[in-house]
């Protein structure tokens, strides 16, 4: 019997990624087994730096423009919706899904592996915190993240097109092999960063570098494994512009140091004299020569300005000293400029200081200028340095240990200060203190920033400790933990030099309510006096809010 004819239902359009215009698939170079193994180790690695490029944003923006957890919620939000878009879009390119998936990684490596330069130096050269260009850095971050993430989303229909080309099966097998490589790619990018990556490359090479690997690692599988799925025209194409995205990367990682002496020249100005990453942070010191001032710069941020350091660190150690102070512990402090206090008064037996940083403390005894501001406190045979986690030190201290406590840390609203701040942490300090011992918290400037301020006020009465508030002004009345007394006009447009709080804010806390005075056997301070200090205490009190809860370690109110 002689079967009628029917014509062939009409094929897809020609593309240029298709040979014939036919859209029928050409022959694999290897055998399908081979094939379905080396699509998803493509996967897998493209899983990998798709993840790196996650993290650095997140690290970077964090690092530029602190709270942690916004720019952590911001980027992975951002991202999840937009490879949701991805995934929608990528939808009309199945039909090319070699060429494709071929121009998606190079654009993809290029985007992913110069972000990290690009966002960093919109913050040095445009003036990240202020001006016109005042959200510069915050609205480049969403953009990086939108678009990467439907990049990244693009990729998933893609490769099931192209792990279905190599070898048919059930759409729910293609699904688990896919994804099963998709995650354990991120596994190892997430792993990578943190302990491979940002350690011994930075941030700048570590993501020029995942980019060089996004991009060889696509144009192998489609260049290599899907070439017979292109025209002539379309691998020439795609050749030249991974070269191209290649060659951009390359030549960027050659000049990444110099970029980034040249964006920290722009950020902190021309006298940087020591700038290192530490285990913990960026540690830049300028200025202590040819008679400019020394600045301490952490992660960004202005934490000593030796023209003002005095009165914050005499007003946070001086008045807890008015006591029994053989045995003193500083959590923080790792610069030394506290223990310079401490160590002013007789009587002191021992002093401990915990600081997490073990390069700053480095930094502090041997620095010259550094170490010529704290007054070569490490040299001192009292002081014993420890680098260690100050929750996990508290843990495993003796009760009643010591008599006095000083908190020199950064503002409690730093997402990672906070649970530094909280009711448990200050449950461990009432538990080392001394019956009749004094504690004594930097809690940010207490008038720009009054309901922090009063949380932890609040937070030390809930655990046992009652307090008395003060604050103290700086020399030019622009006040602030993170203040500087004459800013520097290319710090300024850097961002470093934001409206400056108006006032230190300090608690000196103990078991019952501590009665606020200077120890008169100590020699006397050069920018606190009593009256200035009971002045402190009245301006203090006028900024009270009252009836606000503590902060814990599951709900911080910071």
């Amino acid at each position: 019997m002689i079967e009628p004819h029917v014509p062939a239902p009409p094929g897809p359009p020609p593309s240029w990624g298709a040979p014939g215009g036919t859209g029928a698939p050409a022959p694999l170079p290897v055998r399908p087994g081979t094939g379905r193994f080396l699509v998803l180790a493509g996967v897998f690695v493209c899983a990998a730096c798709g993840l790196v490029y996650e993290l650095e944003l997140v690290a970077l923006a964090s690092y530029l423009m602190g709270d942690s957890v916004t720019q952590a919620s911001v980027v992975l939000s951002v991202m999840v919706f937009a490879m949701g878009l991805g995934s929608l879009a990528a939808k009309r390119l199945r039909r090319f899904a070699a060429a494709g998936f071929g121009a998606l990684e190079a654009v993809l490596a290029l985007v992913g592996g110069s972000s990290a330069m690009v966002l960093y130096a919109v913050f040095a050269w445009t003036g990240g915190w202020g001006g016109l260009w005042a959200d510069g850095p915050r609205v480049l971050l969403v953009g990086f993240s939108l678009t990467i993430g439907v990049l990244i989303g693009a990729e998933v229909p893609l490769l099931m097109e192209l792990i279905q080309r190599v070898r048919r099966q059930d759409p729910g097998g293609a699904v688990a092999d896919l994804f099963a490589a998709d995650y354990v790619g991120a596994l190892v990018g997430g792993l990578a960063f943190p302990f491979v990556l940002l350690p011994f490359l930075g941030q700048l090479t570590g993501a020029l570098l995942t980019g060089t690997v996004n991009a060889v690692v696509g144009a192998a599988l489609v260049l290599g494994l899907f070439r017979r799925d292109l025209t002539r025209r379309a691998r020439w194409l795609l050749l030249t512009a991974n070269v191209l995205v290649l060659a951009l990367l390359a030549t960027a990682t050659v000049l990444a140091d110099d970029f980034e002496r040249a964006a920290r020249h722009a950020v902190y100005g021309q006298d940087v004299r020591v700038a290192v990453r530490t285990d913990v942070q960026e540690v830049v010191l300028t200025g202590d020569a040819d008679g400019r001032p020394l600045d301490l710069f952490l992660d960004g941020r202005l934490r000593v300005s030796d023209s003002d350091e005095r009165r914050y660190h005499e007003a946070l150690v001086r008045p807890a000293m008015d006591g029994p102070h053989a045995r003193v512990l500083i959590l923080g402090g790792g610069d030394g400029l506290a223990a310079r206090e401490v160590l002013r008064h007789p009587g002191v037996r021992r002093v401990d200081v915990v600081e997490p940083d073990a390069g700053l403390v480095r930094l502090a005894r041997n620095d010259p200028g550094l170490s010529a501001l704290n007054e070569h406190a490490y040299g001192d045979p009292r002081l014993h340095a420890g680098t260690a986690d100050a929750f996990r030190r508290l843990r495993s201290t003796p009760s009643a240990a010591y008599d006095v406590v000083i908190s020199d840390l950064p503002d409690p609203d730093i997402t990672a200060s906070t649970k530094l701040y909280s009711q448990e942490f200050y449950g461990l300090l009432r538990r080392v203190l001394a019956p009749d011992g004094r504690l004594a918290v930097h809690a940010g400037p207490v008038a720009d920033r009054p309901r922090t301020f009063w949380t932890v006020d609040a937070t030390l009465r809930a655990a046992g400790l009652p307090a008395v508030a003060y604050r103290v002004g700086t020399r030019d009345a622009r006040e602030g933990r993170d203040a500087a007394p004459a800013p520097d006009p290319g710090r300024v447009a850097a961002g470093l030099h934001a409206p400056a709080p108006r006032g230190w804010g300090f608690l000196l806390a103990a078991r019952a309510a501590p009665a606020l005075r200077l120890d008169p056997a100590a020699p006397r301070p050069r920018t606190l006096t009593p009256e200035s200090l009971a002045g402190g205490a009245r301006d203090a009190a006028r900024t009270r809010v009252p009836g606000l809860p503590p902060s814990t370690l599951v709900h911080p109110r910071y």
